[in-house]
């Protein structure tokens, strides 16, 4: 029987993405629909396809009546579901990333659409019922400039889109719970992205209280297979109209969505460690095309991508006046903000936990109120130098880095231990100058808690950390000691927070240090009661660092500005569009060789892939071969003609089945 006479008989085509990596197949190819499965195979479900002689997935994209193919067409082999998981909205979200990110569909679609559960899928379901509108805290949105205007909007659905300021102090989970469920009333869907189960935890809670138990669920990864389809189908169907999740639930297939939130957009979290490498703030700005919705970032501080958003007119600023910034905030002191202070403790400027530290804790704790000490990193003392010329101590074996186990003594007492490959050294002697003596470069949350334990005799120490990360602690005298962003939320507030070794968070060589030194103090300062309670934060760095003088003034978008501003001067993103190219010399030198890139491109390096950076291939695959990294520079304005000229030479190397693996990031998240 010919083509001609069966595509009479069947009528429709399908046309079917196959989920295969090979760059140069991210197409349609259009295959027959037998008419035993002309019911099921409808556009968005799961089928199954001969492709190269291999049966393999696929998703129908749409059906047609005609075909452009002139050769032989094939069937499709069975329909795996008839749920239409591929919604028209998701699929378009779809094409969007694969295009903002230079991948393709199929990566794109695995971060989607999670793993088919049959038994899940056959259970029954019950339809959403009406959602009564919240009753708004009138109080929380006055607060804010346009705050009241901003509210009406999302509930008359004219798709707001806002960069939100949150307050010291702010009730953000309730704050946000009362916007999806304003949306959630009016017929819509919501969508709240989070950086981790911490706060989807807090958010859920919060979106159950106002809107019901029935309307919610939460997505995350920790979620078993079975659990996480059902949910994820709950959405898909409408039957919970606001979805809170990690940073996949930005393609949460929600029908007619009103609103997408993200919140924390600095966080790492958000940032997709799998290809095509999306950021969740990203996603959500076009899926707000796509669906025409509101949006929301929100978070403490403000990072540069943000307040390019608002800069642009894009979205609006929601913030408020200085006179409530300052009634919701603590006080916050800097190491020798004045010549008094430094008079008073000449010895601040070296101490770890100096005097007015110790003061504010003592305080915070006589008043009955608990005390956060946030600390760079866990452990005990995490990084050791030499105690004469402060060179690093390396191991004489691998050269990795020494410290104390976690069992040395109250004194700190102990041999060193080698961090790679475990090797104790107890003779150990310096490479450069030849001294015995050892101290400590960074002093670890389980050492910091140790000390203060001596330092307030008979007050409960709380450690949060690490694989024991604490929720939430009750309110009461409590010396709380946490890593950054494991900090516990108390009830009712702390009295005090101490941020300790400031210049451990702002000496990182990373173009982001500073903005996410200031998120994370900002984040922990927001968690203290307010100054006209008592509430004091004291910052162990010096008073002159630009990023310090932000979190005393609490002005996070003022330095997002100088943030912008610094990088449009070097050309680093967000002023510009980068690309990163990680891969063997010949590889990426064939790339860039067969990418028609745009006339403003500049490239920089190839270098050595920075220290830390996931290898683009496993070592079985590339033995012998020394990764690079290549960097692409161009104006905002060719960002999308970057994007496609790199997905068009990895394309046609994949067609010429040429070796050797070549990673392509669009604005990394860490440069180098």
């Amino acid at each position: 029987m010919g083509a001609e006479r069966v595509a009479a008989e069947v009528d429709p085509v399908a046309r079917v993405l196959p989920m295969l990596p090979l760059a140069h197949l991210d197409r349609e190819f259009d295959y027959l629909v037998p008419r035993e499965l002309e019911a099921d195979a409808q556009p968005g479900v799961r089928v199954r396809i001969r492709f190269a002689g291999r049966l393999v997935d696929g998703f129908i994209v749409s059906r047609e009546a005609t075909s452009d193919h002139q050769g032989k067409f094939g069937w499709l082999e069975r329909v795996i579901s008839a749920e239409r998981v591929l919604t028209d909205e998701i699929a378009q979200l779809v094409d969007r990333v694969a295009e903002r990110y230079a991948g393709t569909r199929a990566d794109v679609l695995r971060l989607a659409v999670p793993p088919r559960h049959a038994k899940v899928e056959g259970e029954a379901w019950e339809p959403s019922g009406d959602i009564a509108a919240p009753t708004l805290d009138e109080r929380g949105w006055h607060l804010y400039h346009y705050g009241d205007a901003f509210v009406t909007a999302v509930r008359e659905l004219r798709a707001p889109r806002a960069v939100w300021q949150a307050l010291p102090g702010e009730d953000w989970p309730l704050r946000l719970a009362e916007l999806a469920g304003s949306v959630a009333s009016a017929g819509k869907s919501a969508v709240i992205v989070v950086p981790d189960q911490r706060d989807l935890d807090r958010v859920l809670a919060a979106c159950e209280k106002v809107s019901g138990p029935e309307a919610v669920v939460g997505l995350s990864a920790g979620l078993g297979p079975a659990m996480r389809y059902r949910r994820w189908l709950a959405a898909l169907r409408g039957s919970a109209r606001i979805v809170v999740g990690t940073r996949s639930s930005v393609f949460a297939p929600t029908p007619d969505t009103g609103l997408v939130v993200v919140w924390d957009d600095g966080d790492d979290n958000l940032s997709e460690p799998r290809s095509p490498y999306p950021h969740a703030r990203e996603s959500a700005v076009l899926r707000a095309h796509v669906a025409g919705c509101a949006v929301v970032i929100g978070g403490f501080s403000r990072t540069a991508e943000s307040q390019v958003l608002v800069d642009s007119g894009w979205a609006h600023d929601l913030v408020a006046a200085r006179d409530v910034v300052r009634h919701c905030s603590p006080k916050i002191t800097a190491l020798a903000d004045s010549d008094h202070a430094l008079a008073r403790d000449p010895g601040a400027r070296a101490a770890r936990l100096p005097a007015i530290a110790f003061a504010a804790a003592r305080r915070a704790l006589a008043d009955g109120r608990g005390v956060l000490v946030q600390v760079p990193r866990r452990g005990y003392v995490p990084t050791l130098a030499c105690g004469k010329c402060r060179a690093p101590a390396r191991c004489r074996r691998c050269n990795g880095p020494l410290a104390l186990p976690s069992a040395a003594g109250p004194d700190g007492a102990g041999i060193p231990e080698c961090r790679w490959c475990g090797v104790a050294d107890a003779a150990y002697r310096c490479h450069a100058c030849g001294a015995k003596a050892l101290r400590a470069v960074v002093v670890g949350a389980g050492r910091t808690a140790e000390e203060l334990g001596r330092a307030f005799p008979g007050v409960k120490v709380v450690l949060s950390g690490g694989g024991d990360v604490v929720k939430e602690v009750a309110q009461g005298p409590a010396l709380v000691v946490s890593t950054v962003g494991a900090e516990p939320v108390m009830t009712g507030g702390y009295g005090a927070a101490l941020l300790l070794d400031g210049w451990a968070l702002l000496g990182r060589a990373d173009l982001r240090a500073e903005e996410e030194t200031l998120r994370r103090w900002m984040s922990a300062a927001a968690l203290v009661i307010p100054l006209s309670d008592g509430g004091e934060v004291v910052v162990v760095a010096d008073s002159g660092i630009p990023t310090v003088q932000a979190l005393v003034r609490w002005d996070p978008v003022g330095h997002a500005r100088s943030q912008f501003d610094e990088r449009d001067e070097v050309g680093f993103p967000p002023a510009v569009h980068l690309a990163a190219i990680d891969g063997g010399s010949a590889a990426i030198a064939e790339l860039v060789a067969s990418a028609d890139l745009p006339a403003s491109a500049v490239l920089l390096g190839p270098v050595e892939l920075p220290a830390g950076e996931r290898l683009p291939y496993s070592g079985e695959d590339e033995a012998g071969v020394a990764p690079e990294r290549l960097l692409i520079r161009v104006p905002r304005k060719d960002g999308r003609a970057l994007a496609d000229s790199l997905a068009h030479a990895r394309a046609a190397r994949s067609a010429r089945k040429s070796s050797g693996p070549v990673r392509i990031q669009i604005d990394p998240r860490r440069i180098g």
